[in-house]
């Protein structure tokens, strides 16, 4: 340790003795404390109860451990020794302070979820649940529970509820399939369709995690907490409200399902000629109890085509609010004897099913929207305007994601309302991003290629990267498309720059391969994953001979 330093004197030497025995007091003082109490204990609860002197104290003792090291390491003591021990001593005190400060917050944030746990559990017995479902998704978007009866919920409102993770899409081999479920307890609801005879039924939408505690990988709800923490980071929070729609077809007489719409209604319909009135109520009912705030509901384009608006909001409340409207509106239309499905193009030749998104960035406190600028050219803020080149220049690679299957390209096509083109206007729709009219607070960009078939939280995640992504180089978009892009000849979209989205889903996940944005956004895991799902889907679909075919060729080759 100190072979450097020249034969010791005897000044050389008590520095070191009195060095060592400053360090030895210090870290006694740190591990045993005074007065048989351990000093961290103190340290710590004085954290717990917000004490100043606690982070003075963590100062102090930093300050001695570090300033006796240096003394027992250093040379005679001097003017240059004494200015150095004076920065060493500056810089442990400020990195004590941060560390108390980062402790405090800890403390704060075990003692709020603990509260909320405690919230939750008072609720369970108030509401007399009987069963509680631990909800998450896979890659996919698929909604899975673990049903859980009343003795187990304090082992699940602990996050000490495990599954077999192999067996869902995405997630793990067989060799490591144990996985936890964390609830977020801000997410309770009891199912509003509950028989309280047989015993309600509540919900806690949960975070997937290692059988150590820390976070799995695979979990898109812990993938758009990642991208949301780091658009925090930035001093940004994205607010997103989406517009889904779906079909209502009916069923035969043994309950399979059909594609024959339960009415011919057109859009804004009205009944008579909307036969879901009553369906859409009871889906208006049913969401409002499960604590969503709707807006408006009406029938769409197409017939059988309907479509229910809830308010925007954060993304992950918003993540989760889709997943539960999605739940939601299957639920009630079985009820109703129909079938309620999100499949972007069930019926060829009419409108497709779309999922707009309306996206804008907040301060971390949701109280200014940073797209808005008066002053600005169009009213929209440079980050803004960075925020939608990032979503365009990105736009190929997370077309995979945010339009997921097969059938997400048959609703790309010219003629349904459905962008194929990536650009973006003030009022024209039919580019890929719209600027609608409101400005201030209501400053936003609507996304229109997304369909209701992905997984909210990984759309999400990849849109707001993508966005982030203009933002931190300053992206600038191209110039805003005022023309009709489908009325738009070849040549002169090549002029304006005007590129194509994927025109199938291989073409989609080719382009997904291709970016090392969204792979470290989503993360290898659910990244790789996700791929090979998509790969196997196209070949799956390539290998099978369709009806079409069998019509063009069975009776001409």
């Amino acid at each position: 340790m100190f072979v450097d330093h020249p034969r010791p004197t005897v000044l050389t030497t008590l520095q070191i003795v009195v060095g060592l025995w400053l360090f030895g007091v210090g870290l006694a003082f740190v591990v045993r404390g005074a007065n048989g109490q351990g000093a961290w204990t103190v340290f710590h609860d004085g954290l717990s109860q917000h004490t100043p002197l606690s982070i003075g104290g963590a100062t102090v003792l930093t300050g001695v451990v570090i300033l006796g090291l240096v003394i027992a390491m250093r040379e005679p003591i001097g003017p240059g020794t004494l200015l150095n021990l004076a920065n060493c001593y500056e810089k442990a005190g400020r990195a004590a302070s941060a560390w108390a400060k980062y402790l405090e917050a800890t403390a704060a944030a075990r003692r709020a979820r603990s509260k909320r746990r405690e919230d939750v559990a008072r609720k369970l017995q108030d509401d007399n649940v009987r069963f509680l479902h631990m909800v998450f998704t896979d890659i996919t978007g698929t909604p899975k529970n673990v049903e859980v009866p009343t003795s187990q919920f304090d082992k699940a409102l602990d996050g000490q509820v495990m599954f077999d993770g192999s067996s869902i899409e995405g997630f793990v081999r067989i060799e490591e399939s144990d996985m936890l479920l964390s609830p977020d307890f801000d997410t309770y609801r009891v199912y509003p369709w509950s028989d309280p005879e047989r015993g309600k039924v509540a919900r806690l939408i949960c975070d997937v995690l290692n059988p150590d505690g820390t976070p799995f990988d695979g979990c898109p709800r812990g993938a758009l907490k990642r991208m949301i923490a780091k658009a925090h980071s930035m001093g940004s929070m994205l607010m997103a409200g989406p517009e889904a729609e779906f079909f209502l077809f009916q069923r035969d007489a043994n309950g399979n399902v059909t594609t024959e719409t339960n009415d011919n209604a057109g859009y804004f319909d009205a009944a008579p000629l909307d036969g879901a009135e009553a369906c859409r109520h009871e889906i208006t009912n049913h969401l409002e109890k499960m604590g969503l705030e709707v807006e408006a509901s009406h029938h769409e384009v197409a017939p059988g085509q309907h479509e229910i608006d809830f308010r925007y909001g954060d993304a992950l409340a918003t993540a989760d609010n889709l997943a539960t409207f999605k739940f939601v509106v299957r639920r009630v239309a079985r009820d109703f004897g129909l079938h309620a499905t999100f499949m972007p193009k069930p019926i060829f030749g009419i409108n497709g099913s779309g999922m707009h998104i309306h996206l804008s960035l907040f301060d971390t406190a949701g109280s200014v929207n940073q797209f808005a600028d008066p002053d600005a050219e169009w009213g929209i803020s440079a980050r803004g305007k960075n925020f939608i080149g990032g979503v365009i220049q990105h736009a190929k690679a997370f077309a995979a994601v945010t339009n997921p299957l097969v059938n997400s390209y048959k609703r790309l096509v010219p003629g349904f309302e459905a962008p194929t083109h990536i650009a973006w206007s003030m009022r024209n729709r039919s580019p890929m991003i719209r600027i609608p009219e409101r400005r201030g607070l209501g400053t936003r960009m609507e996304i229109r290629m997304p369909d209701p078939s992905c997984n909210p939280y990984l759309a999400f995640a990849a849109v707001l990267a993508a966005g982030l992504d203009g933002v931190e180089n300053a992206v600038e978009p191209p110039p805003p498309v005022s023309k009709n892009i489908y009325t738009m000849s070849q040549r002169e979209r090549a002029r304006l720059k005007i590129s194509s989205l994927p025109g199938n889903l291989k073409e989609a996940v080719e382009q997904l391969e291709k970016s090392s944005l969204l792979k470290d956004s989503l993360g290898e895991h659910i990244f790789t994953h996700f791929v090979e799902a998509k790969r196997q889907e196209w070949q799956d679909y390539i290998a099978q001979v369709h009806n079409w075919e069998l019509r063009r060729y069975l009776n001409t080759v």
